[in-house]
C-alpha cells in the first residue's frame, strides 16, 4: 500500500514527488485502457435508499467535523460468509465508523493469482512468475537501510528479484544484501495478461483509480511480495485514502493504531517512530509522550484473507512468511473530506503550495481537478438514466457521492489559498459545478 508523503527533508528528490493530477510525464502502457478495464472490471457497487440515506444522517451530524482520535476496537471483526455480509452491512459496520476488518480467505478464492501464483504447498510459485513476468521491471526496496522513515528502492528484472529471493531462502533468510522487499509494483496497469483479482464490491466505489483510468496514465493497484523477515515501516496511507490488502499467499503481521492515537509516538522533535516495535520508544527521554493510552490493534492475516485499513490509521507490517498480496488504496465520499483535511493541514505545515505538491503529490488547482472529474460523472448518472449502466453505479451512490462532493467543494472554494488561485482556464468555473452539484443533491433528496 502507497505510503503517505516523505518528510519535507525529501523534497526535491526523486522519491518524494510522485503527483496525483495531471502528470508532466505521459508513462506508456502495454494494454490499452478498455483492456485493463475489462480484466479488473467491477462488480457494481449499489448503494440502497436507505443505507444513502443513513450516511447522509451520519455525515450531517458531524457537521463538517472530521473524527479525530479514538481507541482501537477489543479486537478486530473477522467476517466469514461473502453471501451473508452485503455493502449495506459494509458502510455500517466499517466505512461510517472508520474501523478495520478482515475478510475470510472464502471472499477471494475464484482469484485467478491465488490459482497460478502459488504452489499447491501454499508457497510463492516462482516459475509460473518468471514465465509470466520475469522481464518486467519492478521496484524493490531494502529494509535494512533506513531513509528517513522509509526505505531506499531500486529497480531491477523480476527475474533476478526471484534468483535474489530463492537465494535468500537457501542462505536461511539472509544476504549480504540485505533483506529486499518487492513494493508497489503496477501490475495490473502494466502488465493485465491474467485474471488477476476481481475487485470486491466493497470497493469498488474507488475514486483514485476511477481518476486515474480516466486519464489512462497510472494506478493506485499494487502488488507486494518478499520473504518472511521483509516489512514496511510505520505509516498512514497516501491522501489518508482507506487500503486493502489481500494475501495471495503467506501470512502478515499488522500493527494498527486508531487516528490520533500516532500522537503519543512522536519523539521531543515531533518525529513519528520508523519502527513501533524499536525498545527506543521505551526511552522517555526520547519519546516523553509514548505510553499509549491503549496497545496497538494486532492482526495476524493469512493467506487468502483480506484487510480493510480504514483512513488515517497507522500501522506497520511485517511478513512472517513468504508472502505476496495485492493492495490498492482508494478514496471515495466515505473519506473525502478526511483526504480535504490532510490537504489544509499539509499547506499550513509547508505554507508554500510548490513544496505541498512535492510532498503530498497534489496542491489545491490539481484538487479541484480531481473533484471535477469524478463530480462530473454523478451528474451524468443523476441527470442522464442512460448513463447508469455505462457508469457502473446506482442513482443512490451517485447521489451519496454527489453530496460528499458538494460539501468538500464548497469549503475549497470558500478557502483563501485557493481563491488565489487563477481559475480563468477552468471550465466549468468552481462556483459554476459547486451550483450544478447542488442543484442535482436537492433534486435527488426530493421523495
Amino acid at each position: 500500500m502507497r505510503a503517505g508523503p516523505e518528510p519535507q527533508a525529501l523534497v526535491g528528490r526523486k522519491r518524494g514527488a510522485r503527483r496525483l493530477l495531471v502528470p508532466r510525464m505521459v508513462l506508456t502502457v502495454s494494454a490499452p485502457a478498455e483492456v485493463r478495464r475489462r480484466v479488473l472490471r467491477p462488480v457494481r457497487s449499489w448503494m440502497d435508499r436507505e443505507t444513502r440515506a443513513l450516511a447522509d444522517r451520519h455525515f450531517r451530524g458531524l457537521g463538517g467535523d472530521v473524527p479525530g482520535g479514538g481507541h482501537a476496537p477489543g479486537r478486530v471483526a473477522f467476517v466469514s460468509e461473502p453471501g451473508a455480509f452485503s455493502y449495506a452491512d459494509f458502510v455500517r459496520g466499517f466505512l461510517l465508523p472508520n474501523l478495520p476488518c478482515v475478510f475470510s480467505s472464502a471472499f477471494t478464492q475464484g482469484w485467478g493469482s491465488r490459482r497460478r501464483w502459488v504452489t499447491p504447498a501454499g508457497r510463492p510459485d516462482f516459475d509460473h512468475l518468471l514465465r509470466t513476468y520475469g522481464d518486467v521491471v519492478v521496484p524493490v526496496a531494502n529494509c535494512g537501510v533506513r531513509e528517513y522513515n522509509s526505505n531506499p528502492k531500486e529497480h531491477m528484472p523480476l527475474r533476478d528479484y526471484i534468483t535474489y529471493w530463492k537465494e535468500y531462502i537457501q542462505a536461511g533468510y539472509s544476504s549480504p544484501r540485505g533483506c529486499l522487499y518487492l513494493k508497489d509494483w503496477h501490475l495490473c496497469r502494466d502488465f493485465p495478461v491474467e485474471d488477476v483479482f476481481t475487485l470486491p464490491v466493497y470497493f469498488s466505489s474507488d475514486w483514485l483509480n476511477e481518476f486515474w483510468d480516466a486519464l489512462d496514465v497510472d494506478d493506485y493497484r499494487f502488488v507486494y511480495a518478499g520473504p518472511a523477515g521483509s516489512w514496511s515501516p510505520f505509516h498512514a496511507d497516501i491522501f489518508r485514502s482507506f487500503s486493502w490488502s489481500v494475501n495471495v499467499c503467506g501470512r502478515k503481521k499488522w500493527l494498527l493504531f486508531p487516528p490520533g492515537q500516532e500522537e503519543a509516538l512522536r519523539d521531543r522533535h515531533s518525529n513519528l517512530p520508523y519502527d513501533v516495535t524499536s525498545p527506543a520508544l521505551c526511552d522517555t527521554h526520547l519519546y516523553p509522550r509514548s505510553q499509549l493510552a491503549d496497545p496497538p490493534l494486532e492482526i495476524t492475516q493469512e493467506a487468502g484473507e483480506m484487510v480493510f485499513v480504514p483512513s488515517g490509521w497507522h500501522h506497520q507490517v511485517h511478513n512472517l512468511d513468504d508472502t505476496i498480496s495485492i493492495n490498492h488504496n482508494w478514496v471515495n465520499g466515505f473519506n473525502l473530506a478526511n483526504m480535504w483535511r490532510f490537504l489544509q493541514q499539509e499547506l499550513c505545515a509547508v505554507q508554500e503550495e510548490v513544496i505541498m505538491r512535492s510532498c503530498s503529490g497534489i496542491n489545491f488547482e490539481e484538487f479541484y481537478h480531481f473533484l471535477k472529474v469524478i463530480a462530473e460523472k454523478r451528474l451524468l448518472v443523476l441527470k442522464e438514466a442512460a448513463a447508469e449502466d455505462r457508469a457502473g453505479l446506482g442513482f443512490e451512490q451517485a447521489a451519496f457521492d454527489a453530496g460528499r462532493i458538494t460539501e468538500v467543494l464548497a469549503s475549497l472554494v470558500a478557502h483563501p489559498d485557493f481563491q488565489r488561485v487563477d481559475t480563468s482556464a477552468f471550465s466549468p468555473q468552481p462556483k459554476e459545478l459547486l451550483q450544478q452539484l447542488r442543484e442535482a443533491v436537492d433534486v435527488a433528496a426530493a421523495p
